[in-house]
């Protein structure tokens, strides 16, 4: 996949830096995607296997550190120390276990390498140990690059109008009731998504991620849904003799918990790059691919930003071209900035504030009075 040349267009007016809570335009951009291309230099395009899989073992060998490090000293320390010592060590194999599962979601977007078989094989390996049906989430992740912000058929966190949403919503919307839901989202969240399709697009009948006869599912896909079941029950199963040969809480504190962290993020991610109050969101009236694909925004994790892979802070440039490798995605974002001017959102609220922020304020979707009936906000009134 390559580009070629510089922009010639003139940029678009640039949006305070003050303002991440000001709508993002909603009308048809002044710009295609083909001249978006073009303001990226080539060389960001290209994919080298030595320098993926140099962030495989680098993210690989710190895992392997930090296990080594619990399993061999957590133990000859004071009970107090103990105690402090295994959440530090959840927390951060954690996020670098974060970083492994961007790795292989990179696969599955083709952008690891040039090879579809190795990016696949990669992918695989790196998803099962995480106990995520590989190619079941390629396929639908797929999908949701193919309809970003579209109510219709859009697949992960797709807002409800209003006339949708549960009776018992409204009861939520208090502190007590948002640590609730936030709580329920970050833990849950992502086997309840891939189980029972909770928070994706509706079907016409159940949707289940393990299911290769679902309707997320075409008829060709359905041999390589039943290779990611494989992958993930021999993981499995390989976890259930390491627990009959060195207990249940061993392998809780070793895995369990830092796999309950990359869930968490992994959700917390998702929901805050398609969740704010200045994205629209369309329905088929008005939806169309490129302004599907500007309605999501950047954030700031700090230095979690590297352990991610910058998929928190280049989501933007992602949805744009998801075949880039992430290691240019930073240089792609700065040459197109300028070309989307306000149709770029950023917002550098610091994650934990953010995550609240939207929990209070996104509640569901609907067009404003008298406007365009086929474009909705986020609203939270009831």
């Amino acid at each position: 996949m390559g580009a070629g040349g510089r922009m010639s267009i003139p940029p678009t007016k640039q949006k305070s830096k003050l303002e991440p809570l000001e709508r993002v335009p909603y009308s048809k951009p002044p710009f295609t995607v083909g001249q978006l291309k073009k303001a990226i230099p080539p060389y960001c395009f290209k994919r080298s296997v030595l320098r993926s899989f140099s962030y495989v073992f680098y993210d690989l060998s710190l895992v392997s550190l930090f296990y080594y490090i619990a399993t061999t000293y957590f133990h000859q320390l004071p009970h107090p120390l103990s105690y402090l010592a295994w959440p530090i060590y959840w927390a951060i194999q954690g996020c670098v276990l974060t970083g492994v599962w961007v790795v292989a979601h990179e696969c599955g977007h083709h952008a690891f390498s040039d090879y579809q078989w190795l990016d696949d094989t990669v992918g695989l390996i790196l998803h099962s140990c995480l106990l995520v049906p590989y190619f079941s989430w390629k396929y639908s992740h797929r999908r949701h690059h193919s309809n970003t912000g579209s109510l219709e058929r859009d697949e992960v966190f797709v807002p409800k109008p209003k006339s949708k949403v549960s009776w018992f919503s409204k009861y939520l919307n208090n502190p007590p009731g948002r640590v609730v839901t936030l709580t329920v989202t970050l833990t849950l969240g992502w086997p309840l998504y891939l189980a029972f399709n909770v928070s994706g697009r509706p079907y016409n009948r159940f949707a289940c991620h393990y299911d290769p006869y679902g309707p997320i599912y075409s008829d060709r896909e359905r041999v390589q849904i039943y290779i990611s079941d494989a992958g993930v029950l021999t993981v499995a199963y390989g976890l259930f003799r390491l627990i009959a040969a060195k207990g249940f809480v061993w392998v809780l504190c070793v895995y369990g918990v830092p796999l309950l962290i990359v869930n968490a993020f992994l959700v917390l991610i998702t929901f805050l790059q398609h969740t704010h109050p200045s994205l629209p969101h369309y329905d088929s009236s008005e939806w169309d691919w490129l302004r599907g694909a500007l309605a999501t925004v950047d954030r700031d994790y700090g230095i979690l930003n590297k352990v991610f892979h910058n998929i928190t802070d280049t989501h933007v440039a992602h949805h744009l071209f998801s075949t880039m490798p992430h290691y240019h995605a930073m240089e792609a974002t700065k040459a197109i900035k300028p070309i989307l001017g306000d149709y770029y959102q950023f917002d550098g609220t610091p994650f934990y504030k953010a995550m609240w922020r939207e929990a209070k304020e996104c509640l569901y979707v609907e067009p404003d009075e008298g406007d365009n009936k086929g474009v909705f906000w986020y609203k939270n009134k009831f």
